[in-house]
């Protein structure tokens, strides 16, 4: 392919079509594609699996088997937890954060909230929850907020405090965290930012913070990934406190029962508790192995790029190799993207590229089986199935420009049809015209010929166009004979209902002549001119004058001595031609020895022709009946 054959406006078009799938993608409003690449994100977690948290984190769980040991309602009374503080803190973790809320005045009374105060207090390392709360009516979010922090006696002595709210997805999953939250104007450090500052004032190595305050948590797995110490062994004093040395111990509800889980892409079953969720995003943070999304311009080049592949191969390549390319290279930008989510860390969309693929494939596939559909119901009116669909699969009709080969006419024609036609009724005519032509073609067709045109009940063929055919010859002798053999069970059927006989006559011609579409600007046709046509018609006129149902020319006659037996009759005049033929005497033919080939039992009749130009000579033939056969008519 050159370059000036290139089909760059497809590519223009497909490439921009990528771009629109992009785009949209990119921006939809309606979420429907953001849900299908948040769904194929929790894919991507699914085929990465589980990987080893980096940073010390310890998970305290408020579950079952504690709400069975202490066998006490919820909630739990704030000396307690006090208990707790003050057993973790003396085995000196680097920080303590209590995933628990404690915005109202403990039911047990005064004592209950001094005995937790104090225990912060003595610990100087825990860090509290809050609760931003917005008022919502009717879908729109109100200007009222709450931020709900703690009691000011128990936060007075914690190290720090923020909001713990849980940012979801159109789908309710958790993929995402914000590490500031705004409240009237002001953006106040979320609850895992403030475990990060301190974590990383006490010595647990951090990797920067990232410059956006929302990421997409990098889970390291299902909600089993962290180390879990059930709340009842550490009060009881299961558990030694030496086991928290230099860990950030995170408390908080586990249990189903206080409905603080969410669904997440290892969870999706809506298991994963909201204290692992921050031990994800704590991990996240220390590590510095936050997923990143790819830019938009990066997606929307490679939809541009493949959607201009795709109209590429779907224009310059059969469909289905087509397909195979756009489908292979779909697979290979999956796995892409899947690679740069592993390894890289980097959140590609994956619906873009395949769709920008697909999109111009199907256009292009769609387009071109329509132009196809018209073109073969064009090219049928000349040429047989198998040559049509040959010309199609070959993508062009090059092969159908006007230009000049060697090649054999056949023209039929129904002796006295005219007359008869006379005594018909017009239906009747068109009716029979329609039986008698399909049978016609069908024979034609069979043997590898081209119908040219009907000119009323008259049949011009070729052979050797538009692909070679080095037998084309014996390809119309063939037809003749079919044409013969065709026409009885008609012609006795016409006999019945008409009483009339019915017989057809062939001329045959062999040489070169003009082959193509020939015509005006206004339409073409695909025919033939040229002297070697001219004889071939006149060829089919002079039968009945012999009462022979088929006329080669020598040129033919030539290319299939080989195949048939043939009978010399003499030469004529024919006229309105640039030869002329004078009458000689008959003599008959005989085929040469050899083997019998196909049609080699049937006989034929031959007639010597002459030029004006000196030495030049043309033969022409009748075809006989088989031996044995009635030859009433001839």
């Amino acid at each position: 392919m050159s370059f000036s054959t290139i089909p760059w406006r497809a590519i223009l078009v497909g490439g921009l079509i990528g771009l629109a799938v992009a785009l949209v993608d990119a921006y939809d409003v309606s979420g429907f594609l953001a849900n299908i690449e948040l769904k194929a994100l929790n894919e991507q977690f699914s085929l990465r699996g589980f990987r080893d948290p980096q940073s010390p984190i310890v998970i305290v769980t408020i579950d079952e088997d504690s709400f069975a040991e202490l066998n006490i309602p919820w909630p739990w009374p704030r000396a307690l937890h006090a208990k707790l503080v003050d057993i973790v803190s003396r085995g000196k973790p680097a920080a303590i954060a209590l995933d628990i809320l404690f915005l109202e005045p403990s039911a047990r009374g005064p004592e209950d909230d001094q005995a937790l105060a104090k225990a912060i207090a003595r610990s100087g390392r825990v860090v509290l929850a809050a609760g931003l709360s917005e008022v919502r009516e009717q879908g729109w979010i109100k200007e009222k907020q709450d931020l709900n922090p703690p009691l000011p006696l128990i936060r007075e002595g914690a190290a720090a405090w923020g909001p713990v709210n849980i940012v979801t997805d159109h789908d309710a999953y958790v993929r995402r965290s914000r590490l500031t939250l705004n409240f009237q104007g002001r953006d106040w450090a979320g609850f895992d930012l403030q475990i990060y500052r301190l974590a990383k004032a006490r010595g647990i190595p951090a990797a920067p913070l990232p410059t956006d305050p929302e990421l997409v948590i990098n889970y390291a797995g299902p909600p089993g990934a962290f180390p879990r110490v059930a709340y009842s062994r550490i009060v009881s004093g299961e558990i030694p406190p030496e086991v928290f040395e230099g860990q950030i111990v995170m408390v908080g509800a586990t249990t189903q029962i206080l409905q603080d889980v969410f669904p997440t892409p290892f969870a999706p079953r809506r298991t994963m508790p909201g204290v692992l969720i921050h031990a994800n995003v704590l991990d996240t943070l220390l590590s510095g192995i936050p997923i990143r999304r790819a830019p938009i311009w990066l997606v929307a080049s490679l939809a541009a790029v493949a959607g201009g592949g795709a109209a590429w191969a779907a224009t310059a390549l059969r469909p289905l190799t087509a397909f195979l390319l756009v489908a292979a290279v779909a697979l290979a930008y999956v796995a892409g993207t899947h690679g740069a989510f592993r390894w890289g860390r980097v959140w590609v969309e994956v619906f873009p590229v395949p769709i920008a693929l697909l999109v111009p494939y199907v256009g292009v596939v769609a387009k071109n089986f329509a132009k196809e559909q018209v073109e073969k119901r064009r090219l049928s009116r000349f040429f047989s199935p198998s040559v049509v669909k040959e010309i199609v699969r070959q993508k062009d009709d090059a092969g159908l420009g006007a230009g000049r080969r060697r090649m054999t006419v056949l023209f039929s024609d129904i002796r006295g049809f005219t007359s008869m036609s006379e005594k018909m009724e017009p239906e009747e005519v068109v009716t029979f015209l329609r039986e008698y032509l399909s049978e016609m073609t069908e024979a034609v067709f069979v043997h590898g010929g081209t119908v040219d045109k009907y000119i009323g009940d008259a049949i011009m063929a070729l052979y050797n166009v538009p692909f070679e055919a080095p037998d084309h010859a014996a390809q119309a002798v063939r037809t003749a004979l079919e044409f013969q053999r065709r026409l009885q069970p008609l012609a006795e059927r016409f006999a019945v209902k008409h009483g009339s006989e019915l017989r057809c006559g062939v001329g045959i011609n062999t040489g070169d002549a003009v082959v193509g579409t020939i015509g005006s600007r206004q339409r073409l046709e695909y025919t033939a001119i040229g002297d070697t046509i001219n004889l071939g018609s006149r060829l089919e006129s002079i039968t009945k004058d012999f009462n022979v149902p088929v006329v080669i020319s020598e040129a033919t006659w030539l290319e299939v001595k080989e195949l048939f037996d043939t009978r010399y009759l003499g030469e004529v005049t024919v006229r309105a031609s640039r030869e002329t033929f004078p009458r000689r005497l008959l003599k008959k033919v005989q085929m040469r020895g050899g083997a019998r080939r196909p049609h080699a039992r049937r006989t034929f009749c031959t007639l010597s022709v002459r030029s004006r130009a000196p030495h030049s000579r043309r033969w022409a033939f009748f075809s006989r009946l088989r031996r044995g056969q009635r030859r009433a008519g001839y």
